[in-house]
């Protein structure tokens, strides 16, 4: 059986576009979260999860980091998959890993995903601490804001 897993990070996105690519891709359960992809434990992911526990099921996401955004996280879910039997299929980066091929991809595509998210928060820090420098915004303690 086919389990389609969708994630979406703020209310302000919209999981149709999952949705409708895991339908397409004949997911049978279709399970969307609106969530963080730090967390580990996610109430839909959980329920997918639980319905993909059979050798030969696949659990399918439409991008690896809807997944999960750290190397630690998604190589922990593919490990317990595979002790199921369970293979993850990522679609738009062509990941299969009942392949051996698809497996080594995973693994490359995970760490690159986690290198990332690294220099996205570096990035951030770094802006930050200019801004500080500057005497910006970013100086203001939190009650220094207007209403506190």
């Amino acid at each position: 059986m086919r389990i389609g897993y969708g994630r979406v990070s703020t209310r302000d996105q919209h999981p149709e576009a999952q949705h409708d690519a895991l339908t397409a891709a004949g997911c049978q359960q279709v399970f969307l979260d609106t969530a963080s992809g730090k967390l580990a434990r996610r109430p839909e992911l959980d329920k997918a999860l639980l319905s993909a526990n059979r050798a030969g099921d696949q659990l399918v996401v439409t991008k690896l980091d809807r997944l999960g955004r750290s190397l630690e996280n998604l190589t922990d879910l593919s490990n317990t998959l595979q002790e199921r039997g369970v293979d993850l299929v990522v679609l738009d980066q062509g990941i299969d890993t009942s392949t051996a091929t698809g497996r080594m991809f995973f693994q490359i595509l995970g760490s690159i995903a986690e290198f990332e998210h690294a220099l996205m928060s570096e990035r951030t820090r770094d802006g930050l601490a200019a801004a500080r420098a500057r005497g910006g915004p970013a100086a203001r303690s939190r009650s220094s804001l207007p209403g506190r």
